[in-house]
Order: structure tokens, then sequence, then C-alpha cells
């Protein structure tokens, strides 16, 4: 229960038409996975940085804690609020404006619960590109992208979050208001308070807008899948795209032959523009030159793909319409995965040099130990990050697998990736579904320089306690 005194402050922060505490609070308290269900004491709606500062400091004074929410679509329950009742979560679905466009200095400052579609349409709108792109850019936020370093699906050329990002506004665990907006592409002027803000989950600050870093819109972008034997081959088309496209290759993902045939079982209207393979590749490349040289250049690598046995077949598509199926196709495996059922989720990070004899050999041993699991591996190989995730045995009880296996696949899996000097955790995320793994896999320096920030930042604990640390 949240004190009537701070309630009140609430009010008057925000206006009452802004705080719940009754009511179906679930599109707030039940994450995106519906693994966690919390329980907030107030849902909290600011509609300005001045409302958030005053929000952390009504809820500093009341020793209350604050889950700091974007999209809610995150996938390690790092934005839901814990079961006591006793937590304000400060919803950033209002703070939704476009701040300002900087075309020469290709910028775009945009507030924190500013859905990701939004922001890629306003520098569209202006013939430029946010390249920043995920599965849930239609409902995922700006803040909530920062907060955990999102990847998605042009790291590659692009870079994670953190590389899109010049600037921050961050309201501090004591509601003091950061302004650190800048558009500056150098600024050597002591520690790196953007960078630190960045991944952290909510456990440093708020942040409540950001001035993005934007760039041409490519002239023409050629899409393709192409069909692979083995992990291996997927592989030698990544070096053979990259030295005959160089910083043209802007997407490079890998998809199993279970991963796509979930999809085809679960959304049947989606087309399969090539048959079954054991690893289909979905490739992009964006130029500057125009559509006809880049289209040869597509096709020659293809060409030369398919004559060196790299590749056993591939599909272009012709118009933007075909393009965009093809990434739908790749962006339906998580939502497929959900459909079939609970399952054991795996967001890592690999030299990609390792990937191909990590995936042997980890396959192996989970097939040994658990019989009949079904492996969905997909993800972004350009970059060294795979989703590979173990669904349960056909017709055996998802969540049961879930409760009861976990730690054992999860130990197979990180001990593998530990060895391969990998990380558990490439863009999604630590919160509490890796927080006690975290301790395991990190080194004891690494720790206590993390809980050393934590403790001078944020020494009352009340930014989303609970998550990372």
């Amino acid at each position: 229960m949240i004190a009537a005194a701070l309630l009140a402050a609430l009010h008057g922060s925000v206006g009452e038409a802004h705080v719940s505490t009754e009511g179906d609070l679930s599109a707030w308290e039940l994450d995106w996975r519906r693994r966690w269900r919390g329980k907030a004491g107030a849902v909290v709606r600011p509609g300005s940085t001045d409302e958030v500062a005053a929000v952390v400091r009504a809820c500093a004074a009341h020793g209350v804690s604050i889950v700091p929410q974007g999209g809610n679509t995150g996938l390690v329950g790092g934005g839901v609020p814990d079961t006591s009742g006793a937590q304000v979560l400060l919803s950033m679905q209002r703070m939704n404006r476009v701040r300002a466009i900087d075309a020469e200095n290709l910028t775009l400052t945009a507030e924190a619960g500013c859905v990701l579609q939004q922001v890629q349409e306003a520098a569209a709108a202006q013939a430029l590109l946010f390249p920043l792109s995920l599965a849930a850019e239609g409902s995922c936020t700006i803040g909530g992208n920062l907060a955990t370093n999102a990847g998605g699906t042009q790291v590659l050329r692009f870079g994670n979050t953190r590389d899109l990002c010049l600037g921050l506004e961050v309201v501090t665990p004591q509601g003091a208001i950061w302004s650190g907006l800048s558009g500056l592409r150098k600024d050597n002027t002591g520690y790196d308070l953007r960078g630190l803000m960045i991944g952290s989950e909510g456990t440093l600050g708020v942040i409540t807008a950001a001035t993005l870093k934007l760039y041409p819109q490519p002239a023409a972008v050629t899409t393709a899948l192409a069909a692979c034997a083995t992990l291996a081959d997927a592989l030698a088309l990544l070096g053979l795209a990259r030295s005959r496209l160089g910083a043209g290759l802007t997407g490079f993902e890998v998809m199993n032959r279970f991963s796509l045939e979930l999809v085809a079982r679960h959304f049947p209207a989606l087309p399969r523009p090539l048959p079954g393979a054991p690893w289909t590749v979905l490739l992009e490349q964006s130029d500057t030159e125009g559509e006809t040289p880049a289209r040869t250049r597509f096709e020659a690598l293809l060409e030369a793909a398919l004559g060196a046995g790299t590749i056993t077949d591939a599909a272009v598509a012709e118009t933007l319409a075909q393009s965009k199926a093809l990434w739908h196709v790749r962006e339906a495996i998580p939502l497929a995965q959900a459909e079939e059922g609970l399952n054991i989720k795996h967001d890592i990070a690999l030299p990609v040099s390792a990937i191909p004899g990590f995936v042997e050999r980890t396959d192996a041993a989970l097939a040994a130990r658990f019989p009949g699991m079904r492996l969905v591996n997909f993800g972004h190989l350009g970059d060294g990050n795979l989703h590979y995730n173990v669904q349960a045995p056909q017709g055996a009880d998802a969540a049961a697998f879930l409760r009861e296996q976990e730690h054992a696949v999860n130990e197979i899996v990180y001990d593998r990736v530990q060895a391969c000097g990998g990380s558990i955790s490439a863009e999604h995320g630590v919160g509490q579904l890796k927080r006690d793994e975290l301790v395991q896999r990190k080194s004891a320096v690494a720790l206590d320089m993390m809980r050393a920030i934590k403790r001078a930042l944020d020494p009352l604990g009340t930014m989303n306690p609970g998550r990372v640390l």
C-alpha cells in the first residue's frame, strides 16, 4: 500500500487522472512473456521531465522504490513491479514527443516514451534514417531501448542503441535533472555519464529524453534469403558478403530449420520462398549508388556463393513489399515460439568465429540431457548474437519443463558460452531473470565496481531494486 501522504504528493505532481491505484493494472504489472506478474502500489504517468523529477523526489522522501517502464516489451522481467504492492510504477508512455530534428547535424531529440517506430517515421519524414530496428518496434520505446542498450537487426552496420545516442536527459535518484542532450559527436570532458546510464536498466536514474544519430536514407535496399547446409557455410557467406559489400551489408540474420517450421505452423499465411533447409540466412544490403548497381553487386555475391557451394539456393526480393515480407518471417519467430508455449530463452553473444563449434557442441549436450527437446536457434549472426532458445519436447507440459529444467539447461548453455569468451546477455539486459546468474559469470572485480557505482548514485537503493544487481 502507498501511504496517503505520498499518494497526495503524486496527485500534486502529475494530476490525479494520471495516478492509478485500483482496477485492472495488468498492462503495467504483467510482463510481455507473461512470466512475471507484480503488484504496483500506484501506476504514475508523468507528462514532462519536471513531473518525473517531482515524482522521484516524492518517492525518495518517503523511501519508496520506483520501477521505470517504457513499452513493457522487455524479456528479462526488468520493468514490472514486485509483488509487495509498495512500489511506484513509473510509466513513461505520456512522454512521447519528438522534440526536435536537426537535419544538418543529423540528430533527433525524442522523449523516452516515444515508440521506436514513431522515431523512425519522424526521421523518414525528413528523408533521413534512424537505423535501430527491432521486432517490437511498433510498441517498444526509446527509453526502454536505451535502458537495455537494445541491439536489433542492423547492429552489424550501425551498432547498438548506445552507438546511436549522443546525449541524454536523466532524472537522478534524488530527483535532480541532468540535462545532457548534446548533439556533439566529440566531447571529452570527463566521465561518460551517457554511456553509464545506457544499459543500466533504470537502476541508476530515469532516462527522460535522448539525442539520437540520424543517417541519410539509402538509395537502394536489396534483401534475400539464402539456404545453407551448415552453420559453417552461413559463416562463410558472411565473410564473402563482408568482402563484396563492405559497409553496405546492413543485415545478416540466421534461422535454423525448426524456427521457420514454427512460423509456418502458427502463421501459415506468411511466405515461404525457399524449401526447408538446415539453416536459412536473411541478408540485406543498403546502398547509396542506386537500385541497378546495388542489385547487380548483390546478385553477383549470391552467384559466387552458389558457385562455391556455400549456399544451396537463394531468393531475392523484387519489391519493397517482398522485402518487408521476408523480414516479417524473421520477426515472427519469437511470436511463433510464444504460440508454441513457454520456453527457455537465451540471448547470448559469442565471437562470430566460435559460433559453429558452440552450436554443434551445445546442441549435442542438450539433446543427450533432455531427449526430445527442440531448439529454436536464430539471431544476428553478423554481430555474434544468437537467440538460442529451448522448447519443451512435443506434447510435453511447456510450463513444467520451464519450471523444472531451466536451471539445468542454463548451466549447460552458459558454461559453454563462458568457455567461448561470450556473454549471457547480448541485447535483452539482465533484469531479474539473469541477476543471480550474473554473480556466477561476472568477475568479482567487475561486480565490486558495479556495486560501487550503484551505491554512489543511488545510496537509498530506490531505483528499480533487485534488477541487474
